[in-house]
């Protein structure tokens, strides 16, 4: 930082330390008596180690008890006892950010999860920010290319577009992500796991990321053993990352798996907190932070961040809270179907389900004539596959059906992808003409 810098921050600096003690440990929060803070300030608890050692538990400021403060811890409680002096520094969670983070994994902290060094000359940013001004925010009009041709053809994406992933368990969401990742034309990747089990990090950098991924990609993962303040943290420090380099006019790419295992953690604290459970036990601050956290995404006047949001459906119920919650604010949703999957279509995706609510405004009128087409022709099939399965429909009875049934093999072949092919959106809307011009014969 210069020397002018340093002198600007000179007024803003605290000159006084403010101090409290830990009176109280129920389940996963903290109480203390002091110190003055605000509600998202960081706080260090100074904890003596049995080995007569000093450490530092970093915990955040998530509410008030008349005169006492409620913290929650960004590690586990161990070894906190009461007394343990609090130290307020009157600062919300910040990151280090910087070009140098390409090609890293870190933790919710920011921080390299193989225990390197941080690279030095990056910037400090809050992982808390409002969202771009609507008034701000260019209009979305180019396509991006993902790489998979079911998107690419079907269910266009522009750039800056947020799209949600609905699937149940084990049906291919991680690696529908290692493949956007991996093939898209965005300039960086940004990709958060969030609640993922510990074994399935490493798993999906090497195998679905792969090296090639990696070297344009930055990882922020928090797994399902961490604490849930870590979990939440995880979500808004891979957000911050993408913001900060949209800033700089880069197309940032960011994914997120899943949101729903942030509203998880999110309702795991209002509930300690205090607050009343409401739909399916989920607090009203659960429904109050999606929109704060996905908001953030999109386009602004130097950048834009195309977002990709994971959502895991209960019994592959589409009407589940955060589900209808999450579809309600993103502006398209993709839906892995099961029974697909279980017939061997890879991506599983439903494209009668799915819907890519900017496509009208990205793809070219032959492109849109095109995929219109081949739904249609994919939907008469859909509605009519039991009556024809059963040997109840005779050929002739309806042109429609006719037409429909020859084309489904096609439809089905071109929706799917092998795992490590890549097709490009050129590719993949040629054949999608090509294929709504006479491809079945």
């Amino acid at each position: 930082m210069k020397t002018a810098q340093l002198i600007e921050h000179i007024p803003h600096m605290p000159t006084f330390k403010k101090f409290g003690r830990v009176t109280r440990v129920v389940g996963l929060m903290i109480e203390s008596q002091g110190p003055d803070s605000s509600i998202g300030d960081v706080c260090k608890i100074h904890v003596e180690t049995v080995n007569n050692g000093h450490q530092i538990i970093l915990a955040e400021v998530v509410g008030f008890k008349d005169e006492i403060v409620v913290l929650m811890p960004f590690t586990s409680l161990r070894e906190i006892s009461i007394g343990c002096l609090v130290e307020g520094t009157s600062a919300p969670l910040e990151v280090k950010v910087g070009p140098e983070l390409i090609g890293k994994v870190l933790d919710s902290m920011g921080n390299p999860i193989d225990g390197s060094i941080l690279p030095k000359g990056l910037m400090t940013v809050p992982t808390e920010q409002d969202p771009p001004n609507p008034l701000t925010r260019p209009p979305i009009d180019q396509r991006l290319e993902v790489g998979v041709k079911a998107i690419d053809g079907m269910l266009t994406v522009g750039n800056g577009q947020r799209v949600g992933i609905f699937a149940g368990s084990g049906v291919g969401k991680s690696t529908l992500l290692g493949m956007i990742a991996r093939n898209t034309q965005a300039d960086l990747n940004v990709i958060a796991l969030i609640g993922e089990r510990g074994r399935e990090v490493r798993e999906f950098i090497e195998r679905d990321l792969g090296s090639e991924g990696l070297r344009r990609s930055i990882v922020v993962a928090a797994t399902s053993d961490q604490p849930a303040l870590m979990r939440i943290k995880g979500a808004f420090t891979a957000t911050a990352i993408a913001e900060y380099f949209r800033n700089r006019g880069l197309n940032v790419m960011l994914m997120m798996d899943s949101v729903t295992r942030v509203a998880m953690a999110q309702r795991e604290i209002g509930l300690a907190t205090g607050e009343p459970p409401a739909q399916k036990g989920y607090t009203p601050s659960v429904f109050a932070i999606l929109p704060k956290l996905l908001e953030r995404t999109g386009t602004n006047e130097k950048g834009s961040i195309t977002a990709f949001y994971t959502v895991l459906v209960d019994g592959d119920d589409m009407n589940e809270p955060i589900a209808d919650t999450v579809r309600g604010i993103l502006d398209g949703h993709i839906v892995l179907d099961r029974n697909l999957a279980n017939k061997g279509q890879y991506p599983a995706i439903n494209v009668l389900k799915s819907v890519s609510r900017l496509m009208n405004h990205v793809a070219e009128p032959e492109h849109k004539k095109a995929a219109e087409r081949l739904r249609e022709l994919y939907y008469t099939y859909d509605k009519s596959e039991d009556l024809i399965n059963i040997g109840a429909y005779k050929r002739g009875t309806s042109k429609e059906i006719d037409e429909a049934i020859n084309y489904e093999p096609l439809i089905t072949t071109y929706l799917k992808q092998g795992y490590l092919d890549k097709v490009t959106l050129e590719e993949s809307v040629n054949e999608l003409i090509t294929l709504s011009n006479g491809g079945a014969r």
